[in-house]
């Protein structure tokens, strides 16, 4: 098994490399698909979270209402170093359970977003960064996330700088361009990851 740690600022095209990887026949254990699944209705980890940041986290059907949450955790590092303690953990152990269940001779990709804040690099027989320019990242938040300016600039700055991520990076796939670009690059990266396997 070939374990690969995934990552890449907000507004990098992560989530596009992750499916290019699957296509080429990578697991996949995303980091965010589990921590949506760790705190969904009914779960010990939403009812930590409400515990932690009161009910005005909470939706009116009983889900977590992220906006209300991203709003908090993502103005204050303190609270979201909070949340942090009571997700990561979670998010921890189900991916061991997911890797887990892969076969043997499997190349195993853990999309994690905060990667390098949380210093997970030595995890992983390789670490891959996905990498934009700031400003590149700015406009694709605001066009296809609706952000404001101001919103995405302050969710790159909770996250760790780009010369922080880089300087982890065994491997960098350079997402500026368009995205026609992007496949190429990643098929290449396959090729390193399984040659000789």
């Amino acid at each position: 098994m070939l374990k690969i740690g995934l990552t890449g600022g907000i507004g990098a095209g992560k989530s596009e490399v992750s499916r290019l990887l699957a296509a080429h026949g990578a697991v996949i254990v995303d980091s965010d698909v589990i921590a949506r699944e760790v705190v969904a209705p009914g779960t010990a980890g939403l009812d930590a979270v409400a515990a932690e940041f009161g009910e005005g986290v909470l939706a009116a059907d009983g889900s977590l209402d992220r906006p209300a949450l991203g709003a908090i955790v993502f103005a204050d590092p303190e609270r979201l170093r909070a949340l942090n303690a009571i997700v990561h953990p979670l998010v921890r152990a189900r991916s061991a359970e997911l890797e887990a269940a892969a076969a043997p001779d499997a190349v195993v990709v853990h999309d994690v977003p905060l990667l390098a804040e949380n210093g997970l690099g030595p995890l992983y027989d390789r670490v891959i960064v996905v990498d934009a320019a700031d400003e590149v990242r700015v406009e694709r938040l605001v066009r296809l996330r609706g952000m404001t300016e101001e919103e995405a600039r302050a969710r790159m700055a909770a996250q760790a700088s780009r010369a922080d991520r880089l300087a982890i990076a065994d491997l960098v796939i350079d997402n500026s361009g368009p995205l026609e670009e992007l496949a190429p690059r990643v098929a290449e990266v396959w090729e390193q990851l399984t040659a000789g396997r």
